[in-house]
């Protein structure tokens, strides 16, 4: 699969020795949709920034699209729609007027201006609103205005900086689901402090902490990177200390805890190897007789493995 972002020892300095971004490298696939995570402060909107030709780097290289984005700067930019995590929308212009403006800023030929206008505004759900004023419109229109301006050229890019940041829980599905259509025909780069966004909406994370990639990984990877042994949990009709008894002397157990529910005891089983060992518990269960209630598989959440990434030991 051919690659869209090629990023190499990129480094960004600030006055005064302040250093955002160290020897990063990483690269996205053409028509990957990646998460870019990270602790406030870990150097993705400075990344994002210099992707998108807002800042210059102070060493290393930068490709988008096989094109080096300090040498082809506009070039780079006529590729990749950018949203900031702060959209700087101009709120005394109308949303077609001021979508029409932002095309002509990006270099298409204005012949196929009108078209990529409407596709904008439909995707993004922009037609009712088109002849309002952006000053008039809600905080997740406004983010819609932001994103059909990223979208106006039809850009092989996108570059997506907290699409959801200020927006209530039904703006944020809407926006997410905005984005999986958009996932259909481009590659997306999106960071989000919005773990299950990312969950919902990404097939692999790329972590910063400290100016540094920690991680590049399928998500479905990231529970056997950052968590050792695979977890049950087990409801049973039985009382809690047989129940716990029984379960440590299972063969590969390494921990379980127990508490009571009136009736009902419910266990969490942590086992020494990634194995499925849930036939083996149904069976005892079974030896016992005891009624089941549950028996399901924990999975680990990306919240849990972000945060065992970038703090404690992972994270220094």
């Amino acid at each position: 699969m051919p690659t869209m972002i090629e990023v190499q020892h990129l480094t960004k300095k600030y006055p005064g020795s302040v250093v955002a971004v160290e020897d990063v490298s990483f690269s996205v696939a053409s028509g990957e949709v990646v998460g870019f995570l990270g602790p406030n402060g870990a150097g993705k909107s400075t990344t994002m920034r210099i992707l998108a030709g807002y800042l210059s780097p102070t060493g290393g290289e930068v490709k988008v699209n096989g094109l080096d984005v300090v040498r082809n700067g506009l070039e780079v930019r006529k590729r990749l729609g950018y949203l900031p995590e702060t959209c700087p929308l101009y709120t005394d212009m109308r949303v077609s007027e001021y979508l029409r403006y932002r095309f002509d800023l990006k270099g298409p030929s204005r012949r196929h201006r009108r078209a990529g206008v409407e596709r904008a505004m439909e995707r993004c759900g922009l037609a009712d609103v088109q002849n309002r004023l952006i000053g008039q419109l809600s905080k997740g229109f406004r983010q819609r205005v932001g994103i059909a301006d990223a979208l106006v050229h039809n850009p092989d890019l996108l570059i997506l900086d907290e699409p959801t940041i200020g927006l209530d829980p039904n703006q944020i599905v809407q926006i997410r689901n905005l984005i999986r259509e958009l996932a259909v025909s481009h590659t997306i780069l999106i960071s989000s402090h919005i773990l299950s966004e990312i969950e919902a909406t990404c097939s692999r994370v790329i972590v910063m902490h400290k100016g540094k990639v920690l991680e590049s990984s399928p998500l479905n990877e990231l529970s056997h990177r950052w968590f050792s042994g695979s977890q049950l949990r087990v409801e049973v009709k039985a009382d809690a200390p047989e129940v716990e008894e029984t379960f440590r002397s299972l063969d590969d157990v390494k921990s379980v805890t127990v508490h009571q529910e009136d009736e009902w005891a419910c266990a969490e089983l942590t086992f020494v190897t990634d194995a499925d060992y849930r036939e083996e518990v149904f069976l005892c269960v079974q030896g016992r007789g005891w009624i089941l209630r549950e028996l399901m598989a924990k999975r680990h959440s990306l919240e849990e493995a972000f945060v065992n990434m970038t703090t404690g030991d992972a994270g220094s």
